[in-house]
This record gives C-alpha cells, sequence and structure tokens, in this order.
C-alpha cells in the first residue's frame, strides 16, 4: 500500500511539474540564463490574486463550493511566483560572483 502510495505521488508531482504553467516558469528562471527574470515574474501573482478575489467573491454570491480550490491554487501560486523574485536574485547574485572568482583564477 505505501508503495502504491509513493508511486502516485511522484507520478502527480511528475505531472504538475511537467504541465502547470507556474511550475514550467519557475523551472526556467532557475536556470542561468532565466535568473534575471526572476523579479519581473513577481508581476505575475497580481493577476493571481485578481483571480482569487474574484473566485472569492463568486463564492460569497452564493457560487459552488468546489471554487475554494481555485481560489487556493491561485493563492499558492502568487505565493510561488512572489517568492522567486528575491530567491532568483539571491541565485543571480551568487553566480555571478563565482564566474567572476573562475574569471579571475583563469590563466
Amino acid at each position: 500500500m505505501l508503495r502504491l502510495i509513493w508511486t502516485l505521488s511522484v507520478h502527480t508531482r511528475n505531472f504538475l511539474r511537467r504541465y502547470m504553467p507556474t511550475n514550467r516558469l519557475l523551472d526556467a528562471i532557475r536556470t542561468r540564463r532565466g535568473l534575471k527574470w526572476g523579479v519581473p515574474a513577481m508581476l505575475l501573482a497580481i493577476p493571481y490574486l485578481l483571480a482569487a478575489a474574484v473566485f472569492r467573491g463568486l463564492i460569497e454570491g452564493g457560487g459552488l463550493g468546489w471554487l475554494n480550490l481555485l481560489v487556493l491554487l491561485c493563492l499558492w501560486n502568487s505565493m510561488k511566483l512572489v517568492i522567486i523574485g528575491p530567491v532568483s536574485l539571491v541565485l543571480l547574485i551568487r553566480a555571478r560572483t563565482r564566474e567572476a572568482v573562475a574569471r579571475r583564477n583563469t590563466p
């Protein structure tokens, strides 16, 4: 049973990593070429927050309860995009420092 749950969770993670747009964006930002796009990607959190507000308004207006899942999804995606900005800056500074050290050590 544990093996089945483990396998299911691995396949779910692979599916979400491959096909969900924010995960693909975050994977692209974490590359060396994409680190410079971390801060502008933070702006994409705004539409997710607006969508969460719209879904919340629909729920409060008597909408379906499953819209709460969309609210959570939008909030989760906006948090991921807000966090990637500072993280990408730290990773970019670290990468540029390593490159400068490597350039200095090359004869």
